[in-house]
């Protein structure tokens, strides 16, 4: 039987008053009393994995537990594991997020990346999205109905370390939620639409869109199942090397490494030569 959960930090990336964030503490209530909020000063959409290191950051004390950081995501996390939550922290919660997390969005995601974070530090960790299909509202009461019984299955299961889990609920009413899936990570990308116009002073300008193409029939991935109303579950690894290609090029670099390290053992004179002329490279 699963240890009960004493201590959740929530954060998001849509900023300390995003409506989500607020949807998030209240579910974290549910499981224990001891829940800080540590989350961007600003909306910080697309930031990605980030890390603030070219200028200090300002830690703003909002009420108790709950504090703004101006920077990113991934700052919000690192400042509240590692200076303001003064015991051991259970389980971080990223989001509830405006909008899916889906495909190639987990590269681009603060909310993502804050659960990466935390990953990265040992802490178990979920990000949790509302997928929602403009100009509707946002389907909160969806999250709000399943996103309990999903953090506490997830506590309950076996997890590996060096694993978050993405969560995406679809852009439905609760009782029309078809059930749940774990899925794989599928495959979409933004970029296709980008919009070039001139500012009032006559300089152009680019506009990136969010219009993405993707790939929705593929069975099993979390673009299939939040299409078809489920709630997808993805297990994401931050460890991204591929072990196929890492044997194949061991096997197929084999001689190459071999030639590199002879080649270095007897390099001494190598560079002594290459003093007596220049090369054409300037």
């Amino acid at each position: 039987m699963a240890e009960p959960i004493r201590r959740i930090l929530v954060t998001n990336d849509d900023g300390i008053h995003a409506p989500g964030l607020a949807l998030l503490e209240e579910i974290a209530r549910v499981f224990t009393e001891e829940v800080w909020v540590v989350a961007p000063e600003t909306d910080q959409s697309g930031a990605s994995h980030s890390l603030t290191l070219r200028r200090p950051l300002r830690l703003r004390h909002v009420g108790p537990r709950h504090f703004a950081v101006d920077g990113t995501p991934t700052d919000c996390v690192l400042l509240a594991l590692q200076h303001v939550i003064p015991e051991p922290v259970d389980l971080v919660l990223s989001g509830v997020n405006r909008g899916g997390n889906l495909g190639e969005d987990v590269t681009y995601s603060g909310t993502v990346a804050a659960a990466m974070e935390a990953t990265l530090l040992g802490v178990r960790a979920i990000a949790l999205s509302q997928v929602h299909e403009d100009p509707h509202p946002v389907p909160w009461e969806t999250a709000r109905r399943f996103a309990p019984e999903v953090i506490a299955r997830l506590w309950r299961a076996p997890w590996k370390a060096g694993v978050l889990v993405n969560v995406n609920f679809p852009a439905r009413a609760p009782g029309r939620v078809a059930g749940w899936r774990v899925t794989r990570q599928g495959r979409r990308k933004i970029g296709d639409q980008l919009v070039e116009r001139l500012d009032p002073r006559g300089e152009p300008y680019i506009w990136i869109g969010s219009w993405r193409r993707q790939e929705s029939h593929l069975e099993g991935t979390d673009l299939w199942a939040v299409e078809r109303g489920f709630v997808s579950l993805t297990p994401i690894r931050l460890d991204m090397t591929d072990d196929e290609s890492l044997a194949r090029l061991r096997e197929s670099l084999g001689l190459c490494e071999k030639t590199v390290e002879e080649g270095a053992a007897s390099g001494a004179a190598g560079p002594a030569a290459g003093r007596s002329g220049r090369t054409g490279h300037g």
